[in-house]
């Protein structure tokens, strides 16, 4: 748990997990399967909101994995900081996903989005910020 290759694969499991549901919610309207009795797909009202949810997962998460990459090739992926701020930037998206397709609250889920934001940019800075200072 101390390596930031377990959160990154967590991620991956996430949009796995992801990609299962809409696969699964989508089953009515594309199979057939589990279809109401007037034909309607009885999920769709949380459908829209894992498809955007899953789009989500391929945007602010780009830097989140790139300043992973950056920070093994470096040699660093166990630093304890670093590794923090990739658990909170998880257990953040993961809260995150919840809120987003269980709830209609935009708030909160703007203030979760908030940290996982700061938290990978704080990853960015700080990289930055040793990165600088060793070459001064």
């Amino acid at each position: 748990m101390d390596s930031l290759l377990v959160p990154m694969f967590a991620h991956v499991l996430l949009c796995t997990f992801l990609y299962i549901l809409l696969t699964f919610v989508r089953a009515p309207k594309v199979w057939g399967i589990g279809r109401n009795h007037d034909g309607t797909n009885p999920f769709d009202t949380i459908q829209p909101k894992i498809s955007a949810n899953l789009s989500n997962q391929f945007e602010w998460p780009l830097f989140f994995h790139s300043i992973c990459v950056v920070l093994i090739v470096k040699g660093l992926e166990f630093a304890s900081l670093y590794v923090a701020f990739a658990w909170v930037f998880i257990i953040g998206r993961i809260v995150h996903s919840t809120v987003q397709i269980l709830t209609s609250n935009v708030q909160l889920r703007g203030i979760v989005f908030t940290l996982n934001f700061l938290a990978v940019l704080a990853m960015w800075g700080l990289f930055v910020a040793e990165t600088v200072v060793a070459q001064s």
